[in-house]
């Protein structure tokens, strides 16, 4: 299709996408003769301007002589005419500093940089989160009360995950201390998923030499590990309605809302991502999960030491979102989030 245009009407669509990027209003002629540096007269761009309409480039929104572009439109010039811009050296220290994962856990890591993308991108953020699956190099038992007991695992990348349990009341402390020991010399240095079947093997068969309180400790932390999978957390929803103006709009970003809450969302989100290397791009109603709500995304997926891609990271925004900037800060997200899970 861009083959098909003229250089005149390249200039003048991506200067219209570009005029509708920064505003959200309808673009005229006389706004991009302007932008032009009246090169051109407003007749001949309103010429060009027709041309790209018949074409399923542009539409009116209304009886004004302004036009926008349509979603086919917008999908055009971020395949064709686009330039990404490159991250500064401020903005890859920042995203590093706010990743940085030495003594946080993963939830929290991931959180900040979900919010910290909304922020930059005046978007919302979303995180399609993994279990940790990073090595060990320590865990340890905490009693916190009568039944309950911490359980604190800080993988060899520096991430911490907390985890509550239950416990048998009236358990002792030296019952905690053994069941530390026990897992410590089988876990660190391997993955939970890596140790787990030959510890469920070892318990089953009796070959653990644990009395009856620390062998309910040890399968009560293995139950509350597999148990525990992925998740999706998407963070600055409040910058989805800074462009709604009318009530229709409104319930359209309600049930997107509603449909982010679902494990469904998850799913078709990393299969989207799963398809195609590096960052994807949906606009409008190109991804079925958001085409309700007239939203693009911009998503990347991140992958574990073994390159199997694990999660996902991203923005949801209004199709006029600035793609030259937030997509090559989505990209750069997504392969600090790997590197620290990698």
């Amino acid at each position: 299709m861009i083959g098909a245009l003229n250089d005149r009407s390249r200039e003048i669509f991506r200067h219209i996408v570009d005029a509708y990027v920064e505003t959200g209003e309808a673009v005229g002629s006389r706004t991009i003769s302007r932008r032009l540096g009246m090169s051109l007269s407003p007749a001949t761009i309103r010429n060009v301007m027709a041309d790209l309409e018949e074409a399923g480039l542009l539409y009116a929104p209304h009886t004004s002589a302004g036009r926008v572009p349509t979603e086919a439109g917008l999908r055009l010039f971020v395949d064709g005419l686009l330039e990404i811009g490159a991250l500064s050296t401020a903005e890859r220290e920042s995203i590093d500093g706010r990743c940085a994962a030495t003594g946080r856990s993963l939830s929290s890591v991931l959180e900040e940089a979900t919010t910290m993308l909304s922020g930059l991108s005046n978007c919302a953020g979303l995180v399609v989160a993994p279990k940790a699956e990073a090595p060990l190099k320590h865990i340890e038992f905490v009693q916190l009360g009568p039944g309950r007991a911490l359980v604190v695992l800080v993988s060899e990348n520096g991430l911490v995950e907390n985890r509550i349990i239950d416990i048998p009341l009236g358990m002792p402390a030296s019952s905690l201390v053994e069941a530390t020991n026990y897992l410590a010399r089988r876990l660190v240095g391997r993955t939970i998923s890596e140790a787990s079947v030959a510890i469920k093997a070892e318990l089953e068969a009796h070959r653990a030499q644990l009395d009856e309180l620390s062998r309910k400790v040890v399968e009560a932390g293995l139950a509350t590990w597999s148990d525990t999978g992925g998740y999706l957390l998407v963070r600055g929803q409040g910058q989805l309605l800074a462009d709604v103006q009318q009530m229709a709009d409104l319930e359209r970003i309600r049930a997107l809302f509603a449909m982010l809450e679902t494990k469904e969302a998850m799913v078709r989100l990393l299969d989207a991502s799963e398809k195609g290397e590096g960052v994807r791009i949906f606009i409008g109603a190109q991804n079925e999960l958001f085409s309700m709500a007239g939203c693009s995304v911009i998503i990347a997926p991140y992958a574990n030491r073994e390159e199997k891609i694990i999660g996902a990271i991203g923005v949801i925004g209004p199709t006029r979102m600035n793609y030259a900037r937030i997509i090559p800060m989505v990209d750069y997200t997504a392969k600090v989030i790997g590197k620290l899970l990698g």
